[in-house]
């Protein structure tokens, strides 16, 4: 069998980089302010876009979105790495998502845009990639302790064909449906005017970069939350030196296009609310460490016949279509107006899932 170089020390460190490059890219290209690559901005987009929220602001269909999980699935079946399962614990997973999304959506942004927030100078970022681990810290304390959410279990190929087909059907939504000049709709694809929802790089460099994405972190298991479990748990370093790479290689292009802006105030789509900052990513890493990964590697999994990871990017889309209707996400302007009680109703909820999804010593069952 041949070795898989993207897997290796040095193919992480590549991977890792050539995110952090196609995530600048496309921000130069058109995509928002230090969100060239944001899974749960960018799953929020999407949702609004299908109409579950009216959030007028964050509306698109993100091409980068589709392309994530069909790249990872081209590669789990060109290296026979496609195997569906599922019916691991999938109603817990599915509110993890909700709650993890409802915490990036707090402090604007996953773990991948944390990063590209602070290799663009915004300081808020620091304060939340310390709250994110934080989170993944606290969610290592309940995996020591035994904590799990159950075996998956082999399932049908055609089961594991349901996500990547839906992206199919998203992208032919996006291609069927395109958007109409001054028109906040067409057909039943709701477009953004201004704002967010509205920048957004060329439809095929977008297809491109998810693709791209997709299939190298396959690949490499690049995951920013693995990353920080790992070095907490195992002091591996292997992962936390791709996210590394990342934030080098994005902070270098920042630099060369003139896009480095070190602060805190006038960041793009950041707020200076920095206890729920930390607080909202707290929330993040917990929800994301119980679960098994960031969001982008939920993605990807799925991409893998995951039918559990799939499971919980559900949870994320519901999670986004929650906060946008209810008050929960921040904005610009601080934080929403219901957003602190969410945070706080979703640390209770990863703390008692994590206490009482423990396997006994003696019975092997969870508790």
């Amino acid at each position: 069998m041949k070795k898989n170089f993207f897997s290796s020390s040095t193919g992480i460190i590549v991977v890792g980089a050539i995110i952090g490059l196609t995530a600048v890219f496309l921000q130069k290209m058109g995509n928002p302010g230090n969100m060239g690559v944001c899974v749960a901005c960018f799953l929020r987009d999407v949702t609004g876009a299908l109409g579950l929220h009216k959030a007028a602001l964050v509306q698109y269909i993100r091409p980068e979105i589709p392309g994530f999980v069909l790249g990872s699935f081209l590669s789990a079946l060109l290296f026979s790495e496609f195997k569906p399962r599922g019916g691991s614990s999938p109603l817990v997973r599915f509110m993890l998502g909700v709650f993890a999304m409802i915490g990036a959506l707090v402090f604007l942004g996953c773990p991948w845009r944390a990063l590209l927030r602070i290799s663009a100078g915004d300081l808020n970022a620091v304060i939340g990639f310390l709250g994110l681990f934080t989170g993944v810290f606290a969610g290592t304390l309940f995996l020591r302790s035994g904590y799990t959410l159950g075996r998956s279990e082999k399932t049908s190929f055609p089961t594991g064909l349901i996500m990547p087909g839906l992206m199919v059907l998203l992208l032919a939504a996006l291609f069927m449906n395109p958007q109409i000049a001054d028109k906040e709709s067409s057909g039943f694809i709701f477009y953004s005017l201004k704002g967010p929802g509205s920048m957004h790089a060329p439809l095929y460099f977008s297809i491109a970069a998810g693709l791209l994405i997709g299939f190298l972190a396959q690949r490499s298991r690049f995951c920013t939350v693995g990353a920080i479990r790992d070095l907490i748990l195992f002091k591996q370093f292997h992962l936390f030196s791709g996210i590394l790479s990342l934030v080098a290689a994005a902070f270098i292009f920042n630099l060369v296009i003139g896009k480095f802006n070190p602060g805190m105030s006038g960041q793009p789509i950041a707020h200076v609310d920095s206890l729920w900052n930390f607080l909202g990513m707290v929330l993040s890493g917990f929800a994301f460490c119980l679960a098994g990964g960031c969001p982008g590697r939920q993605l990807f999994l799925s991409g893998e016949g995951d039918g559990d990871a799939a499971v919980f990017s559900f949870g994320l889309i519901t999670g986004a279509a929650f906060s946008h209707n209810f008050m929960l996400a921040s904005s610009p302007d601080g934080l929403g107006k219901n957003g602190s009680t969410a945070v706080i109703a979703g640390l209770v909820f990863c703390l008692i899932i994590g206490l009482f999804m423990r396997e006994k010593s003696t019975g092997g069952k969870n508790a």
